[in-house]
């Protein structure tokens, strides 16, 4: 993996910690959820118009496109049902571990190829990433209906990563993420219906009305740390390699946690931050 990729990605994984740990201090999850997609879909927008971009260029990915959506549609409900049926702190780990999937999809249905140095390194990410979300005392196995929607969510990631990654390299990436986002908001109204509180898109806009400097930077950060993802993957990058690196946001949520949020057992989830962090190095020298 080059330097300018290995950079953009870290880039992403710190923007990425930084709006997760703004967002999470919401009451009103599922409508701050909502109004920030809503925001991310407005950045993009404004991306394509000010690039000069093509907005009907995303035809010639549709597929790609529903793609996305399935595995995004995955991810979501998986993740609320894992949330509904057991502790989310003990399957989290497992929703995150969207490198392995990438790999075990890309090599018995994508014919990809790995190195063992870059394979190595992926394990030890998925190792200190597994740590350092890990709760001693939780046992994944003894819920095997959370377990299962665990795995469900982990395979929506890992079908829209890949798909995300395909489609840049036809779409330029503001185009594609802005159609993306478009068609999640409805989608996320319909499940939030089904699933959470309600009408959430009165409560988001709400949100939005009385904080609009607010949502408007935490969706700029958003934007920000997506679009250089899918920078990256337009670029050529690996996925498997990028969604590894990417994994540098579990550390820094947990800096930023331990340091502002004041969560527990920081000395030892910064010790497998280490382990995370050398695995990184060990992808970005081989990859």
């Amino acid at each position: 993996m080059s330097f300018e990729i290995a950079l953009m990605v870290l880039v992403s994984a710190t923007l990425h910690a930084v709006w997760n740990a703004l967002l999470k201090d919401n009451a009103d999850k599922e409508a701050a959820w909502w109004v920030f997609g809503l925001v991310l879909c407005g950045w993009a927008l404004a991306h394509v118009f000010v690039g000069g971009y093509d907005l009907w260029a995303v035809s010639a990915v549709l597929p790609l496109i529903g793609l996305s959506l399935c595995g995004q549609i995955l991810y979501g409900s998986g993740l609320v049902a894992t949330y509904r049926h057991g502790d989310l702190s003990a399957y989290y780990p497992i929703v995150r571990s969207t490198p392995l999937i990438v790999v075990l999809i890309g090599v018995l249905f994508l014919d990809e190829s790995y190195a063992w140095p870059v394979l190595g390194g992926i394990a030890l990410v998925l190792l200190g990433a597994f740590l350092i979300q890990f709760r001693p005392g939780l046992r994944v196995l003894d819920n095997p209906k959370a377990l299962g929607f665990a795995l469900v969510a982990l395979c929506g990631t890992g079908i829209y990563t890949l798909s995300d990654a395909r489609a840049v390299h036809t779409v330029p990436p503001p185009v594609f993420f802005f159609w993306v986002e478009l068609c999640l908001i409805p989608i996320y109204m319909l499940m939030f219906r089904l699933y959470g509180k309600g009408k959430v898109e009165q409560r988001g806009l709400l949100m939005l009305r009385s904080q609009p400097f607010k949502y408007a930077s935490l969706g700029l950060l958003g934007y920000a740390s997506y679009y250089l993802i899918l920078l990256a993957f337009s670029s050529g990058a690996d996925v498997a390699a990028v969604a590894s690196v990417r994994q540098a946001s579990i550390p820094v949520s947990v800096l930023l946690g331990g340091l502002w949020l004041k969560e527990s057992h920081l000395p030892m989830r910064l010790t497998a931050s280490l382990m995370l962090a050398a695995g990184i190095v060990v992808i970005i020298v081989n990859g």
